[in-house]
């Protein structure tokens, strides 16, 4: 019974999109679409709950649909109820944002129908047990996203983020076919069930690995096939960029973890070795791009990135240990990487959010003309800055919990038996590290140069607090980022039955019997967190230090004049800028990374213009890798566009010479 109503909800989901093709133009249809898919996200959600914490066996349904002798397959279990929590979380939360944030699209038409459609399509991957019904979901969900990527199409910009988006999900898609395909083998058994009855050889493993990891890492965001990511999250309304990027990104995080865990059966040593290698490359890469961005939805969409990386950290983690058959630190970094997704899920669509709040209220998305929010804007202020310390791993709040639990799974790889992992995997704890710092640094320079400070332009000026809905909206997320934080035994309980799925039984140990909701992933000697005694601990030392700053040192205060720096009634424009913040990291990683130049621009004396300083940054991996085959594909295309123009006579010659070629192909084949 839930997974018949989880699929008739997704296809009322389809209903509603249907609906608004016909009605987005009325004034009304936002609230409907908008309101629809909440209620139908929120049952979704409580439903998947239900079955996840009450411990069901696997339910299965077949739907005489689909290709007629294999039918269309959908199972529920701890794996996609976990996940199908992920989704319906982000869908509801954005739904109440976009019920008033949607009142200020320009172009309602044009993202009404494709909503539901794309929340449908994320939940039916989640739901599908063969690899038809998959591809055949997974491709309508890239293609529903494709098309709200394109909402805005005139926009040069959106319009080449749309069109790399689409050959990436293509590419994906093709990828994810070829591993299928080798993975039902030469009886072709498509269905899930079969194919984990099956078995496959090593060297044909290895290769559905890799194909696992190109399909499932273009579409999450791994390096180097991110550079869609980047353009494609920020040219997408704000409600839905956060669905696209702390959402979506977690469907295809499921997809590699089906395939790697449930469906390809045991490990190989270097199989970890390479995910891990992948993983820290990426949480780095993404860190350190973030850091140079001026664009608030552009930073965030690069951070995604990195914490792409460290989930990618902790199942690299858990593949080494099971490779080894070491299923309780196994059972560890699956818990790490499982309470990373959730943790980004809830933080990353936060910041989307609040950036979408800002968005609208000054319709700028380039720091550099913000500034001074904090106090028009307060409450998005006071959101944002939760999800910008959760994000950067601080505590008491979740993000620093699941970076914890990696590094305690870090920790514990000295019992490794291979010697390419004991050196592997300290290197990219080393690199775990230095994004965490990196983070840490970057959410200053967003949260400090757009909320803090003066106003650098009229728009920022005039700003206003964003609607009910959206701070709803926004202190839900920020409620569970906080309870997450400093009840994270229960968070870790609720991911027991996923662990155990995928670890041969093997799960941490019950964390809700431990004292003071203490966290004890390993022994109490080793490793022990109490988020509830951190966030006291703060609460009591803020509280003390207010009172004896207030008791003893105003009496003696001598109040004055701030220093100016020595430019009294200096413009807001000489403040500390976005550009600034990053100079020494692009200073020290811009001839490797960045590829940076830098140009200043000093008119001659006499000339009133201002001095400027030009920053151009390159990314190596696009520059070295996509940019040389784009050129060959130029290339061959404008050479083959001289077919077009050929007399009826060589079209005919064409046809008979390749008619010739493939009868020698077949006499010679015999």
């Amino acid at each position: 019974m839930p997974l018949s109503l989880s699929l008739g909800l997704a296809m009322a989901l389809f209903a509603v999109g249907l609906h608004a093709i016909a009605a987005s133009r009325r004034a009304s249809c936002t609230r409907q679409v908008y309101g629809v898919s909440l209620a139908v996200c929120i049952i979704l959600l409580g439903m998947a709950l239900a079955h996840l914490l009450g411990g069901r066996t696997p339910i299965t349904l077949t739907l005489p649909i689909g290709l007629p002798w294999l039918g269309a397959h959908f199972r529920l279990d701890a794996l996609s109820a976990f996940f199908l929590i992920v989704v319906n979380l982000g869908g509801a939360v954005a739904s109440l944002f976009a019920l008033g944030y949607g009142q200020h699209e320009q172009a309602p038409e044009r993202v009404l129908p494709f909503y539901p459609a794309f929340l449908a399509g994320m939940n039916l991957v989640l739901l599908a047990d063969d690899a038809f019904t998959f591809l055949f979901v997974w491709e309508f969900m890239s293609l529903s996203s494709w098309a709200l990527v394109m909402a805005h199409h005139r926009e040069p910009a959106n319009a080449r983020a749309g069109y790399l988006y689409l050959v990436m999900a293509c590419f994906g898609t093709l990828t994810l076919l070829l591993a299928f395909g080798l993975l039902a083998g030469p009886n072709g058994g498509y269905d899930f069930a079969a194919i984990r009855a099956a078995q496959v050889t090593p060297g044909a493993a290895a290769l559905v690995l890799a194909l696992a990891l190109a399909g499932a890492g273009s579409k999450a965001g791994l390096v180097p096939l991110h550079v869609w990511l980047p353009l494609a999250h920020p040219a997408a309304p704000s409600h839905v960029s956060a669905l696209m990027s702390g959402v979506m990104t977690k469907v295809a995080v499921y997809g590699f973890i089906r395939i790697a865990f449930d469906l390809l059966g045991e490990p190989a040593w270097w199989w970890g070795g390479l995910v891990l290698a992948l993983g820290g490359i990426t949480a780095v890469l993404g860190v350190l791009y973030a850091l140079m961005q001026h664009d608030l939805k552009r930073l965030l969409a690069y951070h995604t990135v990195e914490n792409i990386g460290i989930i990618f950290i902790g199942l690299g983690l858990a593949l080494a240990f099971q490779t080894n058959h070491m299923y309780a630190n196994a059972a560890l970094a699956l818990t790490a990487a499982l309470f990373h997704i959730f943790n980004h899920s809830l933080f990353k669509s936060l910041l989307f959010l609040g950036t979408g709040a800002v968005l609208t209220a000054t319709g700028e998305r380039d720091m550099e003309r913000l500034g001074g929010l904090i106090h028009p804007m307060p409450w998005t202020a006071l959101a944002f800055l939760i999800g910008a310390a959760a994000i950067s791993a601080l505590p008491p709040l979740n993000g620093f919990v699941s970076e914890w639990l990696t590094f305690q799974a870090i920790l514990a790889s000295p019992e490794l038996p291979q010697w390419p992992l004991k050196f592997l995997v300290p290197a990219v704890g080393a690199l775990l590290a230095l994004s965490a710092a990196l983070a840490a640094t970057c959410f200053v320079k967003a949260f400090g140069i757009t909320f803090l400070g003066r106003p650098r332009s009229p728009a920022a000026a005039e700003a206003r607090e964003t609607d009910r809905y959206s701070l709803v909206a926004l202190f839900a997320l920020a409620t569970l980022c906080l309870l997450a934080g400093i009840l994270p035994g229960l968070v870790v309980d609720g991911l027991s039955p996923v662990v155990g799925m995928l670890n041969g039984s093997t799960r941490l140990t019950a964390q809700s019997s431990q004292p003071w909701l203490t966290l004890v992933p390993v022994v109490d000697v080793k490793s022990s967190y109490n988020g509830l005694l951190v966030l006291l601990f703060m609460a009591f030392s803020g509280i003390v230090a207010a009172l004896l700053i207030h008791r003893f040192a105003s009496a003696v205060a001598r109040r004055g004049p701030a220093w100016d720096c020595g430019f009294p009634e200096a413009s807001p424009a000489t403040q500390y800028t976005a550009g600034s913040f990053a100079q020494p990291i692009r200073r020290v990683f811009g001839s490797v990374v960045f590829q940076a130049r830098e140009r200043v621009f000093m008119p001659p004396p006499g000339d009133s213009r201002a001095a400027r300083l030009e920053v151009e940054l390159r990314d190596p991996v696009w520059e070295r890798g996509y940019a040389p085959i784009v050129a060959a594909v130029v290339a061959l295309s404008s050479r083959f566009n001289a077919f077009q123009y050929l007399t009826i006579r060589r079209y005919l010659s064409l046809v008979f010479g390749a008619l010739v070629l493939l009868l020698l192909g077949m006499v010679l084949w015999r």
